[in-house]
């Protein structure tokens, strides 16, 4: 298996692996995320195909510094329980702190265990629980005039 962090230069890359992602990526969002700094795609390739791919945002606050929020985590179907999920998780882990990180976390559901184990497995800890609140705008549709699957009421 092999990580590779994608760039500027790798929109078509990007664009050709739908299958790992939510919903298909765009030529806008996808230029927008490769070229902002502090941005990371990392793809895991298997037997040359791209079969997972890991997203990190470096967050940085005038009191505490920088830390990497892991962004979203895919893995293709057929490449689960192969390990790209962890080596991926590492694979930004180690960037975060090769960039100067203080830290790096993320958010899921308490009961998506493959995804608890997959980020525990990457050196990952169960810290005290937290309390998610979140802010949507009703006014940002998603391309195609779907709307955002995250509402409030």
């Amino acid at each position: 298996m092999r990580i590779e962090r994608l760039g500027p230069d790798d929109l078509e890359r990007v664009l050709a692996a739908p299958h790992l992602f939510d919903d298909p990526p765009t030529v806008e969002w996808t230029d927008r995320f490769l070229a902002a700094d502090g941005h990371h795609l990392l793809f895991a390739r298997l037997d040359g195909v791209d079969v997972g791919f890991v997203s990190g945002i470096e967050t940085t606050h005038p009191d505490k510094g920088t830390e990497m929020f892991l962004y979203e985590l895919g893995v293709d179907d057929a490449a689960r329980g192969r390990g790209a999920g962890r080596a991926l998780v590492a694979a930004l882990r180690d960037l975060a702190h090769e960039r100067g990180c203080y830290g790096m976390w993320v958010l899921t559901d308490a009961d998506n265990e493959a995804a608890i184990r997959t980020y525990q497995g990457a050196g990952g800890s169960d810290p005290d629980p937290q309390v998610l609140l979140d802010w949507t705008f009703d006014d940002r549709l998603l391309e195609g005039g779907r709307q955002s699957p995250r509402t409030s009421g």
